[in-house]
């Protein structure tokens, strides 16, 4: 209830109005029965817009800290995002991963659209990354077909560091439904499994116009990461007080 109340009440007419969403293929979601929608990561609106374009309710799953963190602050973080159609899961791997695929075949089986992010975390320069075969295990568990859905300059609303949100036009392109029965029963090959994410991936970007890079998007913010603390570490005697080493004769 509270769902369709933040989206055809409290906040879905105001972003409408400010951010007027333009959606293509909106044809390809269907009217009913379980699918699971693919969409590249750019930023947390996207959990905002994809459901704002789409007449049926979209359930993401969202990193459990978004619902535990205290106080007010977290108090008000969770009622926004199970307004929006998120539930909480455990990302942190191992079994985990299986609690998580566990609870998005639970909303599958109810006969529900599941919204995924293949990449596992936003990107942090707007280009596409490899995708994790969570799923295409997922989609043939289920038996249900895949979506791609592509975010198109989400990233410019807000990047890093901004308070206020941009006001521009957001877009959003919904592919054709792909359909994996061709390997009904093949779950356990990670073979397959990878073959079908890279299918997923390659659509997400015919749709969005990214830039592909074949590496994990946590493992290149990680890099990036390290890469800021080499750049930051202070020139030699800079924390001992001696003095920097003298050139050689």
């Amino acid at each position: 209830m509270f769902y369709w109340v933040c989206k055809y009440i409290l906040i879905g007419p105001w972003l409408r109005l400010l951010f007027r969403p333009q959606v293509e293929g909106l044809e390809h979601l269907p009217g009913e029965g379980p699918a699971i929608l693919a969409s590249n990561h750019l930023s947390f609106s996207d959990s905002i817009f994809l459901p704002l374009v789409c007449r049926r309710k979209i359930t993401f799953l969202a990193k459990s800290d978004y619902f535990t963190t205290p106080g007010i602050k977290g108090w008000l973080m969770k009622l926004f995002f199970a307004g929006v159609g998120q539930v909480p899961v455990d990302r942190s791997g191992g079994r985990a991963s299986e609690a998580a695929l566990r609870t998005g075949l639970r909303v599958l089986g109810e006969g529900n659209l599941l919204g995924i992010y293949p990449e596992g975390t936003r990107s942090g320069d707007g280009r596409l990354y490899r995708g994790k075969t969570g799923v295409a295990r997922m989609a043939l568990e289920a038996g249900v077909p895949v979506i791609p859905c592509a975010m198109v300059n989400t990233h410019l609303i807000q990047p890093p560091g901004r308070l206020r949100p941009k006001i521009m036009r957001v877009k959003i392109a919904i592919g054709a439904p792909i359909d994996f029965s061709r390997y009904e029963g093949m779950a356990g090959d990670r073979f397959v499994l990878r073959s079908m994410t890279d299918e997923i991936m390659y659509e997400l970007m015919l749709l969005s116009g990214q830039e592909y890079v074949d590496m994990y998007a946590a493992k290149a913010k990680a890099m990036s990461a390290d890469a800021a603390l080499v750049l930051e570490a202070p020139e030699p005697g800079e924390l001992t007080g001696a003095a920097p080493a003298a050139p050689a004769a």
